[in-house]
């Protein structure tokens, strides 16, 4: 009877460490992520973050961290010609300050957020994003390298320096930027991730109408999040990650997960704006999946 009861015990931790790793994947996969107020309790701080909960973080400042980057350059290429023309540019407050150096077709660009902070894309962003290029208005391809400047997300500190390349025009016709990863993130207790690989998002929506509300991005690439222990977790886009700027869900696509003893394929469905997904085990087994 003992060997009975710890059997079904087994069973029971075996589910319920399945079901847990399953909220961390969807933590990891989507754009956005609660705040450490929101997802962390005061009294849990001073616990260790663990692996998948850091990755979940550096997949959402990887994402700002490009928005911002090509929403201003959008911006500075469409008034390049009016240097009076006003600095607001849709998607950011009035807290957040551009300001532009352009000598001899080079221009580099400083994003500031201030010392206090803004909210952009419902997260709190300090410090600065400084990004360069050179101008060619005959170019097909633009290289933008950009560095971040005692910049903060949501009280993290990420590090990087790196690029994204512009394409005019790529196979499709479309707009295309290849997103070079190289970010490190370091939490207030201490705690560190890194996350190096390419995010490819070709813009298939909205490039041509100046308003970054309807813009809508497929994204492709791979991508791999390592720790101070020096285990990684592998992310591949299967099938493109569609992303409508008006919704807060990818609303498509799939990416193949491998973590350590752990892996499948994470759908996000066939085109609808709303929190329903599936999770399919390496073993065949599917689970219907809600995202918060």
């Amino acid at each position: 009877m003992n060997l009975l009861r710890n059997k079904h015990k087994n069973i029971a931790k075996i589910g319920a460490s399945i079901v847990l790793m399953l909220s961390f994947i969807v933590l990891g996969l989507t754009f956005t992520s609660c705040s450490d107020e929101e997802s962390v309790d005061s009294d849990e701080q001073s616990l260790e973050i663990s692996e998948v909960e850091l990755s979940s973080e550096v997949d959402a400042a990887a994402i700002v961290v490009g928005d911002v980057i090509i929403n201003v350059y959008e911006n500075e290429e469409s008034n390049v010609e009016d240097r009076n023309a006003s600095n607001t540019i849709s998607g950011l407050p009035e807290c957040v300050t551009i300001t532009v150096v352009a000598q001899q077709g080079f221009r580099e660009v400083t994003v500031d957020f201030g010392t206090e902070g803004c909210m952009v894309y419902n997260h709190l962003l300090k410090g600065q994003i400084v990004f360069s290029y050179t101008r060619n208005p005959e170019a097909q391809e633009v290289l933008i390298s950009y560095a971040l400047v005692d910049f903060y997300f949501d009280a993290k500190n990420v590090i990087g320096s790196k690029t994204l390349f512009k394409q005019l025009s790529n196979d499709n016709g479309n707009p295309q930027f290849t997103h070079t990863l190289d970010l490190t993130i370091i939490w207030p207790n201490g705690a560190e991730a890194s996350r190096e690989g390419l995010k490819i998002r070709e813009w298939v929506e909205g490039f041509q109408s100046g308003i970054f509300s309807d813009n809508v991005f497929e994204i492709t690439g791979n991508w791999t999040t390592t720790f101070v222990n020096g285990n990684t977790h592998t992310y591949d886009v299967v099938i493109p990650l569609r992303r409508e700027v008006i919704c807060f869900y990818f609303v498509s696509g799939s990416v193949d997960v491998q973590r350590t003893n752990f892996g499948g394929t994470f759908d996000y469905g066939n085109g609808d704006c709303d929190n329903q997904a599936t999770f399919t085990f390496n073993n065949g087994t599917m689970i219907d999946v809600t995202l918060n």
